[in-house]
């Protein structure tokens, strides 16, 4: 089954083999700056025990998230617990990048192998792709990349299966990366396969933005995502971080700073999720009802009194815990459905739709969310129904999705036959490019995740 993506944390996930044909609705079945340039020196600059143990690393999230629906994050956090700092943030590059690009690398792997990366072993089809994505896509020495894709398979206790992992890394060696440079990019199929996502993502892109853009995002979301925090200003200290220009509680860091995270000082948030909390406008004295509230992000900006609806007991539980250690203890949390409210949740001056969406717009921080993304229109029309009820006449709503996708943004406002308020003006750098009464941060321009925003007053 596959339930609903709820932004911008992961959703579920169902497995099986031959990405090629991946359609618009269907679950998918798998068988540049600073980032970007520490990320790439990370890579080149690792010691040979480093390396193996950040390639098992990787080989594990590899192996569980596609055989056993598991999600690369949380997999990464258990088996990656006991690595230093350095050793995780490779290993972290190295799964990521290799559940991101499965699609073009199994391509690869089918056409210099010479067998079908669905018909082999779970263990083998697994270290294959962490290989091939160190030779095709980092400066990993050649050497190392083959003998370590080796050795994981014979750790594996396959050792019937050592030659053919050797020669077909060697294969791969030698003609990986002139068969990257001769894929073309001409149409939304071939882009797919180039850059490694399902064909209805690459196709909606095409048809939102053009080819020049739907390719220019295609690749921002195969590069790590931006390393930005929100200060919490309801609490003292020092954090070091650049400011950004735009939004006043974001701080571009190096890493995120575990211990101002355990001390509530900061939070970790793209800059397009602090552009939504910002865009609530809520006022000291204000009541605001955040409809799906978990995690926290955007409940703990918010000023006034703020009751927060989590549908799931675990991520209520998360979400109270979130708020004790930022000191937002103006939020009330509540365990409900927020399409089934209590009948007393009503009269607030503002609500929050921070609706469940596809998550196209954040794809570059969730590796394994674009081979299960789904829009979800019904479920978000539902929740600004909702909205438009429980919000006091003259109130305020906000609609936001993290995704890039006119069936889940402007189509659902334009539905609603709610007022739009115009929130170009306010954020001119994050105008939407063709309906500038919105916001849409774009990650090949902005930098950040990809946000859609309104503000509707009923």
């Amino acid at each position: 089954a596959v339930a609903a993506h709820r932004c911008p944390r992961g959703a579920t996930w169902a497995t099986g083999d031959g990405l090629e044909g991946t359609r618009r609705r269907q679950p998918a079945r798998a068988a540049g700056g600073a980032a970007r340039r520490q990320a790439a020196h990370d890579v080149r600059r690792i010691s040979a025990r480093t390396a193996v143990t950040a390639r098992r690393a990787a080989y594990e999230v590899v192996l569980r998230v596609f055989e056993e629906d598991a999600y690369a994050d949380r997999v990464l956090r258990s088996v990656a617990a006991d690595l230093e700092g350095r050793d995780r943030a490779l290993a972290q590059r190295l799964a990521f990048g290799t559940v991101q690009r499965v699609r073009t690398l199994d391509h690869a792997i089918d056409e210099l192998g010479r067998r079908p990366t669905r018909k082999l072993d779970p263990p083998v089809r697994a270290a294959l792709r962490v290989g091939a994505y160190q030779l095709g896509f980092t400066d990993v020495a050649t050497h190392a990349a083959v003998n370590e894709t080796v050795e994981l398979v014979r750790t594996a206790r396959l050792e019937r299966a050592v030659p053919f992992t050797n020669a077909v890394m060697r294969r791969l060696s030698e003609g990986m990366s002139a068969l990257l440079a001769g894929l073309p990019e001409d149409t939304p199929a071939a882009a797919a396969l180039k850059h490694s996502y399902p064909d209805w993502v690459a196709e909606v892109w095409w048809e939102t933005l053009g080819p020049e853009q739907a390719l220019a995002l295609m690749r921002a979301q195969n590069e790590p995502p931006e390393r930005v925090v929100r200060v919490n200003r309801r609490k003292g200290g020092s954090v070091e971080g650049r400011p950004d220009p735009d939004l006043p509680d974001a701080l571009h860091v190096e890493r995120v700073d575990e211990e101002a995270l355990a001390a509530g000082l900061i939070w970790p948030q793209s800059r397009g999720s602090q552009l939504a909390g910002l865009a609530v406008g809520a006022q000291p004295g204000d009541r605001t009802l955040d409809l799906c509230a978990a995690p926290g992000g955007k409940a703990t900006q918010l000023a006034g009194e703020v009751v927060a609806v989590e549908l799931h007991a675990g991520r209520a539980r998360e979400l109270e815990e979130n708020c004790r250690r930022l000191g937002a203890d103006n939020v009330t949390v509540i365990n409900a459905d927020a399409t089934r409210l209590p009948a007393e949740l009503t009269g607030f001056d503002r609500v929050l739709v921070d609706a469940p969406c596809s998550g196209l717009g954040v794809l570059a921080a969730r590796p394994d969310l674009r081979w299960r993304a789904q829009p979800l229109p019904d479920l978000q029309r539902t929740l600004l129904r909702v909205a438009a009820e429980r919000v006091k006449p003259g109130g305020r709503i906000v609609y936001s999705v993290c995704t890039i996708n006119p069936e889940e943004t402007e189509e659902i406002v334009d539905a609603s036959g709610l007022r739009v308020e115009p929130l170009g003006d306010e954020w001119p750098r994050f105008r939407h490019p063709t309906r500038p009464e919105f916001l849409q941060t774009l990650p090949h321009v902005h930098g950040t995740a990809g946000f859609f925003i309104a503000r509707l007053a009923t």
